[in-house]
């Protein structure tokens, strides 16, 4: 009679570990996103912390302000700060010839910026390297070097204390040209062929054809020659003089320095600072979405 073996056990598979080890992969995953994540909220807490406290101190009192400036929330509610730039200063002034000069300096830089972007992409021209070097050295200086060759240069011309002096030389910079230029560049050459056998010219070709096709670098321009031109102060100081032509960074900047009131007035210098913020915002917010838009109208090589 022969014995029946006992049945071996069998192994368990060895799919029977993977869910620990799944689990353990999955937790650590969590951890260092969580982790990232709290880095993440600290880092925006840091930078939007200073701008809740001007919001938060420009509907301030002036006593609030000097005795509390750190806190989020105003014991008493006040828009004395915003009543008194618009009814009594020259804010409204300084926010109306801001206006002015950053609509005509944006809309110069976006033409002519992608003017000159497109002939050194395109164009062969004798000197072409040289004047992108150039271009790419001017890059290189501080704004702040420029400041007395603009001053003789806008003296010279006899456009020194008027709008001109202020916006001409504004109307284009070299970073706009460079990102135009190397957006032009990625353009194939083949979508302006079809225009050339039709009998269009170069600029023709460049305004119904390529233009239209550089859309997220034109908004780009936008955004840039609003934010810089609007932003300008070095340019205002040396170019104008008389009360009439402040813009609102140089009028805010008198105005923080002391040298339109007297105190600290935080409410008052808050508030100015509060609305120079919202143009840049809302130009921001409008085309943010419209800057990594791909090109359109590709073509079969």
């Amino acid at each position: 009679m022969t014995a029946t073996a006992a049945p071996r056990a069998s192994a368990p598979p060895a799919s029977a570990s993977r869910p620990p080890r799944r689990r353990r992969v999955g937790t650590g995953r969590l951890a260092s996103q969580s982790l990232l994540y709290a880095l993440l909220v600290v880092i925006a807490v840091i930078y939007i912390a200073p701008f809740l406290i001007n919001l938060a101190t420009s509907v301030k009192t002036d006593a609030e302000a000097a005795s509390d400036p750190l806190s989020l929330i105003p014991a008493t509610w006040s828009t004395a700060a915003y009543e008194r730039l618009f009814l009594r200063s020259d804010f409204p002034t300084w926010f109306r010839n801001s206006v002015v000069v950053t609509i005509f300096v944006t809309a110069g830089r976006v033409f002519f910026d992608s003017l000159a972007g497109y002939a050194l992409a395109r164009l062969r021209f004798r000197g072409r390297t040289v004047v992108f070097a150039l271009l790419v050295a001017v890059m290189a200086v501080p704004n702040v070097v420029l400041l007395i060759p603009k001053f003789l240069v806008v003296n010279q011309l006899g456009i020194y204390d008027s709008f001109a002096g202020l916006i001409i030389p504004l109307l284009a910079d070299a970073a706009g040209v460079f990102i135009m230029k190397n957006f032009f560049e990625s353009i194939p050459a083949s979508v302006e062929e079809q225009a050339r056998i039709d009998g269009a010219g170069t600029f023709r070709v460049f305004w119904s054809v390529v233009l239209p096709m550089a859309r997220p670098a034109l908004i780009t321009i936008v955004i840039l020659s609003f934010q810089g031109s609007w932003n300008e102060l070095a340019h205002f100081i040396v170019a104008a003089q008389s009360p009439e032509l402040t813009t609102l960074t140089k009028g805010v900047a008198q105005l923080s320095s002391g040298q339109l009131s007297q105190g600290s007035q935080f409410p008052l210098k808050l508030a100015a600072g509060a609305i120079m913020t919202i143009p840049v915002a809302l130009v921001f917010f409008i085309f943010q979405r419209r800057i990594m838009n791909a090109s359109v109208g590709a073509v079969k090589e």
